[in-house]
């Protein structure tokens, strides 16, 4: 069996919609390699630069809560923005919540290569110290 890389992420079979698990080293590299996951699902954006700037924050709340809250944004600027992140930080703040900042593209600009998720499932979410690192795993509605 190979060890897995110290970040990463991958699609794992699910009956009906799409579910992806991500892991790095600390609770907010794993986050942003769970957008990476979400994003990675649906597009193909190889080549592709980012040409502008998203910051926002995530009201503080428990880990599942916090990884549900960016997955969610993603969703919510695809459709009413038509932007998805290429790649981003996350970084705690002192309230418990979050502070991200993804460099984006339109989605004009990518290849739809999968179904394109309208919701994050609560069933089955996992988000939390895994080994040496954090994991998350979650089930996206497509």
């Amino acid at each position: 069996m190979h060890a897995r890389p110290p970040r990463g992420h991958r699609t794992v079979p699910h009956t009906a919609d799409v579910r992806v698990e991500a892991w790095a080293a600390d609770r907010e590299g794993c986050l942003a390699e769970g957008v990476t996951a979400l994003v990675a699902t649906f597009v193909d954006a190889t080549g592709v630069r980012p040409d502008g700037e998203a910051v926002f924050a995530v009201p503080p709340g428990d880990d599942a809560d916090l990884l549900v809250g960016v997955l969610d944004e993603v969703i919510f600027r695809l459709e009413t923005a038509g932007t998805l992140p290429l790649r981003g930080e996350v970084q705690a703040t002192d309230d418990g919540g979050l502070r991200v900042r993804w460099w984006t593209t339109g989605t004009d600009r990518v290849e739809l290569v999968g179904a394109v998720p309208k919701a994050v499932s609560l069933h089955e979410l996992r988000f939390g110290p895994d080994g040496p690192g954090w994991s998350c795993a979650v089930t996206l509605d497509v």
